[in-house]
């Protein structure tokens, strides 16, 4: 069984691979151009294998929902803020320095429920919640930190990746990312990996459900560019993590 779990995990992290590229290149930045983005913690096979069995149950509920793929990719945030393109090379050397003080990977986290978040209207953002730890949340504090003096107060729909079908962001997602710090961190901060979209009143459903909790661990960490939701659209750069 674990070795069925690592190959789909390795033919999900191609697919990923490939399709970014593909994206990236119909979606470049413009000089001086404000991005929204997430410096995210990327999750191992177990958590992957969670997040797409739910993600299958919600598309069967909510079939115009999203498939966890290369402009959904399944995450845990650290922080969201908006920043300028110009400043991007210096939040990536930011984020590399903070990361180099913890090991990562070593993490272990306990997912132990199911979430919600309702930016507006009658359509949820689902997740898998995971308990915060000592180590993530100083690593959140340094990431924020490091990050501070390239971000910018907030930004529009151009900051963010749309689609022809979808082009305008949602104002309640615009006001998350730009106050994500102080509302989304430290004894606020969640960790969570969302896992699809779907009705209010299913996912009320869901909430009463019983979760089965599991450990999984942290295999990789990347600055995103994002979507409408808030998901992970587009890969921007992978940052080092000790090994």
């Amino acid at each position: 069984m674990k070795t069925i779990i690592l190959k789909v995990a390795a033919s999900f992290t191609a697919v990923i691979l490939m399709s970014t590229n593909c994206y990236a290149a119909d979606n470049q930045a413009q000089p001086n151009q404000v991005m929204a983005i997430g410096i995210l913690l990327e999750p191992d096979a177990n958590m992957i294998r969670h997040a797409s069995d739910n993600n299958a149950l919600l598309l069967k509920v909510y079939p115009k929902g999203f498939s966890l793929d290369a402009t959904h990719t399944p995450h845990i945030t650290l922080v969201q803020r908006f920043v300028r393109s110009k400043d991007l090379d210096s939040v990536y050397a930011a984020a590399n320095k903070a990361l180099a003080k913890t090991k990562v990977k070593a993490i272990q986290l306990v997912a132990y429920k199911y979430y919600y978040y309702v930016p507006s209207g009658p359509i949820g953002l689902a997740g898998i919640v995971a308990q915060p730890t000592p180590e993530l949340l100083k690593l959140q504090t340094e990431i924020i930190a490091a990050v501070a003096p390239y971000t910018v107060e907030t930004g529009d729909s151009s900051a963010f990746i749309t689609t022809p079908d979808d082009p305008v962001i949602d104002p309640a997602l615009i006001q998350y990312v730009a106050t994500f710090v102080p509302k989304q961190t430290g004894e606020h901060f969640s960790p969570h990996v969302s896992t699809g979209v779907a009705p209010k009143a299913y996912l009320d459903q869901m909430l009463t459900k019983p979760f089965q909790p599991f450990t999984f661990s942290l295999t990789g960490a990347a600055v995103y560019q994002l979507g409408q939701f808030g998901t992970a659209a587009k890969k921007l750069r992978r940052l080092a993590l000790q090994p």
